[in-house]
């Protein structure tokens, strides 16, 4: 009893409330809702179309605020529906919980304790996804989930996919194109571009016997729906969300001083700087023109490589080295290829067949010669940055 007031003075306090989308699940939508009236006041439901008894439950109860939709229209669909409710009925926060009985109500304080009042926010419920009850399509779809979160935003978390979320009423203002079960995944990912925090926060979970559980997932639309999705993600992150937060970085911060605290960081490795460094020569001369930074940049989010050494290093590629490389490709391409082919300048000589000769020993040779570039850059570094730790330690 101390708990749930707590709750209800906790989230009255918020502005909370909890969210409901539900779609055929007559059978566990009335104990959802009578356990959440214990820990919540504000409750709002949207009925996504259900065509069981779904709209008998709901009449049942009094207090919450019910949406009824005419048709299914997805998961996706009915929280853009109850989110643009919620803040109409003048909520700062919404906690979206699933219908199936999955969720613990009992959660919810958890759940908002976790928030930061200073900041926007969104906490994310994560469940033990290695408990035995867990299915394991669940449990594969979630460890695909985390990868790509991972990969578009640099942040790691437990569980991606997990319905019981807290959201501040701000995510309102993204744009989402999705309108079911993807939806969960586009508006993390975009949230955590727009400069939120994503926060896990520990909660149970419980996952019915295979006879008794309800699930509208849909394998093959749902899976390709989801493809279509992270495909799209895929570019936006590499070729536009990736790029422009370090630009905007390198013009918030003076670059001198991003470099010297890249040198200098002793929360990384010297390793890890080494590594930045070759990989930085290597993206400089690897035939990639115009693109090296763009697809460096991306890279290092993935491997969590400094992208102030890496743009330094990159840099090898600046038009006063750039004929040097070329000749320098041309001769390492000379010493694979068939029939190598020197660089041929005379008009009366330049045939399509020799300029494609001399185009495939350019690039197995630039090919060549940015891994044997990276490599000595990692090994100098390497050495360079273990002689200077090793003289800071000693003094």
């Amino acid at each position: 009893m101390a708990l749930a007031r707590y709750s209800k003075e906790l989230a009255d306090q918020m502005e909370a409330c909890v969210l409901i989308p539900t779609y055929n699940n007559a059978g566990t939508l009335a104990e959802v809702i009578s356990r959440s009236q214990s820990f919540i006041t504000g409750i709002i439901v949207v009925n996504d179309g259900s065509t069981d008894d779904t709209a008998k439950v709901l009449d049942s109860f009094t207090g919450i605020t019910v949406i009824h939709l005419p048709h299914n229209k997805g998961k996706g669909n009915a929280l853009k529906q109850g989110l643009e409710k919620a803040e109409t009925l003048g909520y700062h926060y919404v906690i979206t919980m699933d219908s199936d009985g999955q969720h613990f109500p009992e959660d919810i304080p958890y759940l908002l304790s976790g928030l930061d009042k200073t900041s926007d926010t969104i906490i994310i419920g994560s469940r033990n996804m290695y408990q035995s009850s867990v299915p394991v399509k669940s449990s594969f779809g979630n460890r695909f989930s985390n990868f790509w979160f991972r990969l578009y935003t640099g942040i790691s978390l437990p569980d991606t996919q997990s319905g019981y979320r807290v959201y501040p009423i701000g995510v309102n203002k993204i744009k989402l194109f999705s309108t079911k079960y993807e939806l969960e995944v586009e508006i993390l990912v975009s949230a955590a571009w727009r400069g939120m925090n994503v926060k896990p926060v520990p909660i149970r979970v419980y996952y019915p016997p295979g006879e008794l559980r309800v699930s509208h997932f849909r394998p093959f639309r749902d899976f390709t729906r989801i493809s279509v999705l992270n495909t799209i993600l895929f570019f936006r992150a590499f070729f536009y969300e990736i790029p422009k937060r370090y630009i905007l970085h390198l013009i918030r911060t003076p670059f001198r001083t991003s470099l010297k605290r890249a040198f200098d960081d002793p929360k990384v490795s010297p390793v890890r700087k080494a590594s930045a460094i070759g990989f930085g020569v290597f993206m400089g001369i690897f035939p990639v023109w115009g693109y090296q930074l763009i697809i460096g940049w991306a890279l290092c989010q993935v491997f969590k490589l400094n992208k102030v050494l890496f743009t330094v290093a990159a840099h090898i590629s600046i038009p006063p080295m750039i004929p040097f490389i070329i000749f320098a490709s041309y001769k390492v391409g000379a010493l694979v290829v068939r029939n190598p082919m020197r660089l041929v300048f005379d008009k009366q000589l330049l045939t399509i067949e020799s300029i494609k000769n001399n185009l495939i020993q350019y690039i197995v040779g630039a090919i060549l010669l940015s891994i044997v570039a990276g490599l000595v850059a990692f090994i100098i570094s390497r050495i360079l940055y273990s002689v200077t730790h090793k003289r800071r330690k000693s003094v």
